[in-house]
């Protein structure tokens, strides 16, 4: 039995869409960030073959879910004839842009390749967690991670430790949608890999702001989400969640294809000021006609740290 296994999310700190392959994948570049908001996952071994998942999850079917494929993948490719009770408790928003589904996956491959003893490599781990899903082998590979092509060649990044406040907007985004939507920018000049271990991924801007801070001298950002755009015009209420923040002082970018939205801090104790500062202000603009003083158009606000790694890292 294994408990408490954790799935942490991640961020985009950026995503360019350089191209379109003819197979109709779009081709990448983004630096994925591991944060210390995750799932749990407790796996209990069954000795009959069978994988079961014991998580009611509202709106996926049980033999869709993505960690019951993932076990049963690893089974197909291994050969093994053990099976697993598994039972995730979910922290990360669902259809947020937070990679909540792979990352649950992956840690599910990785989990059960100790506890069935199945002696895959990381790249085994990582070629089934592609079929999976684009999103899976990052949180396989274990580090933060400069990654092109559909999101698998990876390439790991130092980042310098920063926190961040979470916000997800009352309104699910398909990224199927967003993908396929004609106003989406396809052929932003690529980036080449570089050194991001000190640097901002968000524009700095006035002072007074809650988490804008100067910019060196003579930089320039080069940086931006290029389905936000897209998700912003077409999605009101994540519209209304990110003018909000911008009104508000926090200088926010959506992360994947959304809804998720999130501000970047140098210091835990400023993210933690900034969150404290902006639920006065929600307690200010909307007490007295919506619950708890909280806007419709915001699900719920989060304060978490980025992480040097993923947690499960050292388990292959």
């Amino acid at each position: 039995m294994l408990y408490d296994i954790p799935a942490p999310a991640k961020l985009n700190l950026f995503l360019h869409v350089i191209g379109r392959r003819p197979d109709g994948y779009h081709l990448l570049q983004t630096v994925f960030r591991f944060i210390s908001l995750a799932d749990a996952i407790d796996i209990d071994l069954r000795h009959d073959g069978q994988v079961r998942r014991v998580t009611d999850m509202q709106g996926i079917p049980h033999d869709e879910d993505l960690v019951v494929r993932a076990a049963r993948a690893l089974q197909a490719a291994t050969g093994c004839t053990m099976g697993a009770h598994i039972h995730v408790r979910k922290q990360i928003p669902a259809g947020g842009g937070l990679g909540g589904g792979s990352s649950d996956a992956a840690s599910v491959l990785v989990a059960l390749n100790r506890l069935w003893n199945t002696g895959l490599t990381r790249e085994d781990l990582m070629r089934i967690g592609l079929r999976l899903g684009a999103d899976v082998p990052v949180f396989i590979y274990g580090q933060n991670a400069f990654a092109e092509g559909i999101g698998e060649d990876l390439q790991a990044v130092t980042l310098p430790a920063r926190s961040y406040i979470v916000i997800q907007p009352a309104q699910n985004v398909p990224t199927l949608n967003v993908f396929q939507d004609p106003d989406l920018t396809r052929d932003t000049d690529p980036v080449k890999i570089m050194d991001f271990s000190g640097l901002s991924v968000l524009s700095h801007a006035t002072a007074g702001s809650l988490n804008r801070e100067d910019p060196p001298r003579g930089v320039l950002n080069p940086f931006h989400n290029d389905l936000q755009p897209v998700v912003l015009k077409r999605y009101p209420v994540v519209r209304q969640a990110f003018d909000w923040c911008i009104q508000a002082g926090l200088n926010v970018r959506m992360t994947g294809s959304g809804a998720c939205l999130f501000a970047e801090f140098s210091q835990k104790d400023l993210a933690t000021l900034a969150h404290q500062k902006m639920l006065a202000k929600m307690h200010a603009d909307f007490s007295g006609s919506l619950k708890a003083g909280v806007p419709s158009f915001i699900q719920s606000v989060s304060v978490c740290d980025g992480l040097p790694e993923h947690p499960l890292r050292s388990w292959i």
